[in-house]
């Protein structure tokens, strides 16, 4: 029996939903160690007011990387300068009107230039900025606590290593 493949619409309504959606987190990051977040506007689909990394759903035929590049594109107009998988979580949420959803969310620290970043879509985003993992705005995302409790140490790890580089850098320039 053949099928015949659901339209790009049919496949956002059922995604999570009739079957494990899967989607690319990405934390953006600067050499001072800093995090990208973004506070959701109402009009966005769930989490309103809350602190955000960027994310979005796998598109067919591409690869994790190729749909992390293009995401962090279109969200935040920058370039991906390096890429660091940090590990994935399931995350089981319920939509606004309470239907349950199912999300295999695949985490990556996204290093980026700090001047490329800009909201392309600030219809959806209230505010934004650089912060310390130390001093996080609140609310945070609601999957973001059970980020941190799991991958957390991974994204420290990546943070202090590019700060140590930077560091490097920096001194090796000061003594030419």
């Amino acid at each position: 029996m053949a099928f015949k493949k659901l339209s790009s619409e049919q496949l956002r309504r059922h995604k999570g939903i009739s079957f494990p959606g899967i989607t690319t987190v990405f934390i953006c990051y600067n050499t001072d160690g800093q995090i990208f977040l973004a506070k959701r506007s109402k009009n966005t689909r769930d989490e309103h007011g809350r602190w955000d990394a960027g994310a979005g759903g796998l598109k067919h035929g591409q690869s994790l990387e190729e749909n992390l590049r293009r995401e962090v594109k279109e969200e935040y107009s920058s370039d991906v300068l390096k890429i660091d998988f940090l590990g994935y979580s399931d995350a089981f949420r319920q939509t606004p009107d309470g239907q349950p959803t199912h999300w295999l969310a695949m985490y990556f620290a996204v290093l980026v230039d700090p001047e490329q970043m800009k909201i392309n879509e600030p219809h959806m985003v209230d505010d934004s900025g650089w912060f310390s993992p130390s001093d996080l705005p609140n609310p945070m995302h609601s999957q973001f606590p059970t980020f941190y409790a799991k991958l957390g140490p991974q994204l420290e790890a990546v943070l202090k290593a590019i700060q140590s580089e930077s560091k490097q850098t920096s001194k090796k320039r000061l003594k030419q």
